[in-house]
């Protein structure tokens, strides 16, 4: 028996891959909008924009859990970088094994079981009155987001050159005009992909936000679980296809970036 060719070998391979990728979004897709969709029937009897008209209520349930997890995932993006950026450059400075030691104490939070995590979190916050809130969550969401950010700009800034600062500080400017006009200028990409990285890391957040929210704050991965438990097919598919959107939208992003720099490479 003759072994198919390669090339229609990495073609097989690649329509199974794209096949199990996209059938479950399908099928989401489809029980989105499907009215008393139940086996066996193939499609659903009737079709209905009803929950996606929701999703875009800001005042509707799915609507609201949108809007909360966007501000939310916003908020620690914004917290991620400003925190990231001083620890990570500590990181880079360290040499030898002292490097290793501290990378590992900033993966520590990312690597800890979320429910422990959570819990201690929870224990913490609820001491200094921020259980139950959205100020709370964020902070929750910030500390798993900061050690990505941290170890993600260990990266960047090992191949940093600091004599450029030295050299502006050397032609009269202020460690303020330094921070404003060469550092963020020069980190301003991997500052926006620790941004984006942190976004997602709040975005699709479960224990923490069950655990620190108190039930009180509701995201819309809380809504899309609540929805499936309740048995509301077509709510938690509506929910779940939105939660997949901004990792869509990260990963087309970054096939264009990755087009733009071989361009510029070539």
């Amino acid at each position: 028996m003759r072994a198919a060719p390669p090339a229609l070998l990495r073609l097989l391979l690649l329509g199974a891959l794209a096949l199990g990728v996209l059938a479950p979004l399908l099928v989401l897709l489809v029980a989105s909008v499907g009215r008393a969709w139940f086996w066996p029937a193939l499609l659903p009897p009737e079709l209905t924009g009803e929950s996606w008209r929701a999703a875009l209520a800001p005042r509707a349930r799915l609507g609201a859990a949108a809007a909360t997890s966007v501000g939310l995932a916003f908020g620690t993006g914004l917290v991620s970088m400003v925190l990231a950026l001083p620890i990570g450059r500590a990181l880079a400075r360290l040499r030898g094994p002292w490097r290793h030691v501290a990378a590992g104490l900033a993966f520590l939070p990312v690597a800890a079981p979320p429910i422990a995590l959570g819990i201690g979190l929870q224990v913490t916050l609820l001491s200094i009155g921020l259980g139950g809130t959205a100020a709370g969550v964020l902070l929750a969401h910030s500390v798993p987001a900061v050690g990505y950010g941290a170890l993600y700009l260990l990266g960047a800034l090992s191949a940093y050159d600091e004599r450029v600062e030295d050299a502006a500080r050397t032609l009269g400017a202020a460690p303020r005009q330094v921070l404003r006009h060469v550092t963020l200028p020069l980190l301003r990409r991997p500052l926006l992909e620790v941004f984006a990285l942190a976004w997602l890391v709040s975005w699709a957040q479960v224990p923490l936000t069950l655990l620190v929210g108190a039930g009180a704050v509701r995201t819309l991965p809380v809504e899309v679980l609540s929805f499936v438990s309740a048995g509301q097919d077509r709510w938690a598919s509506t929910g779940a296809l939105l939660l997949v959107a901004p990792a869509l939208v990260a990963l087309a992003a970054l096939r264009v970036a990755v087009r733009r720099t071989a361009a510029v490479a070539l």
